[in-house]
């Protein structure tokens, strides 16, 4: 890291994530909060701080492991309540869905509006989103949805801006965003995990049936993923954010490496 690197993390700190009280969890489809963050948003709803997810698309193409037969607008409304009931079992109740058409069949411009509506309406110190700039990210889905955020998530203290898209300004004093390859901070989930895997596995059957390969591979990732992450932060489990604060979101290149 160059020097400039060095002094800008010392003067200039990436956020604590569990020092805000109020977190707005955004994720593409049904299920990738709880498979990114659902230890920590556990964690957080556990200890009585305000948080909402936001869901943008609908879902309609996970069809692959769905009950045969199925169609996509079932499949709509059988995502949503599974998302609801996952949700719940975290300890989260405000569910939210902008209810775009999954696959990319969607002006990316349309996620900009619910965005800022409901980071206005939380008024979100901290918001989650997927990674937009990991490299071996195919899905358009989560590349969008991430990039939709974070640029909502810098614009959201600008009242005359957030109000083009018919939303009141927020904090937003820091992004955090899941499924990265570049961590910065970390939160400790002991006792978290099995939660975490219990919301994924028995509340989004649609996409996990018991005993699929993909569950299979989904949980044991999970459960490396958390004693990794536990490893490097002298604990059992933990689950790791590339963090940007106010400081790092506009101008210092440094921050993103």
């Amino acid at each position: 890291m160059s020097i400039t690197g060095l002094v800008l993390r010392a003067a200039a700190p990436a956020p604590q994530i569990e020092q805000f009280e109020r977190f707005l969890f955004i994720g593409p489809h049904p299920d990738d909060i709880e498979i990114g963050a659902g230890a920590t948003a556990a964690k957080l709803a556990a200890a009585g701080k305000q948080v909402t997810f936001l869901i943008c698309l609908d879902g309609r193409y996970g069809l692959e492991n769905a009950p045969e037969g199925t169609t996509p607008e079932e499949l709509i409304d059988i995502r949503k309540n599974e998302a609801r009931a996952s949700a719940k079992m975290l300890g989260v109740t405000d569910v939210r869905f902008l209810g775009l058409c999954d696959g990319g069949f969607y002006d990316p411009e349309d996620l900009l509006p619910g965005i800022a509506q409901t980071i206005g309406e939380t008024g979100a110190q901290l918001i989650f989103a997927p990674d937009p700039d990991v490299f071996s990210e195919c899905h358009i889905d989560h590349r969008r949805v991430g990039e939709a955020a974070r640029r909502i998530a810098y614009f959201a203290p600008y009242g005359a801006i957030m109000g083009r898209y018919g939303a009141a300004k927020a904090p937003a004093d820091a992004i955090a965003f899941y499924m990265t390859a570049r961590t910065n901070r970390y939160v400790k989930t002991p006792g978290l995990l099995q939660r975490q895997l219990d919301a994924i596995f028995k509340c989004h059957r649609s996409q996990f049936p018991e005993g699929s390969a993909d569950a299979k591979n989904i949980a044991l990732y999970l459960r490396l993923r958390s004693a990794d992450f536990g490893l490097r932060n002298f604990c059992g489990a933990a689950e790791g954010f590339r963090v940007l604060g106010r400081t790092q979101m506009h101008c210092l290149p440094e921050a993103g490496r």
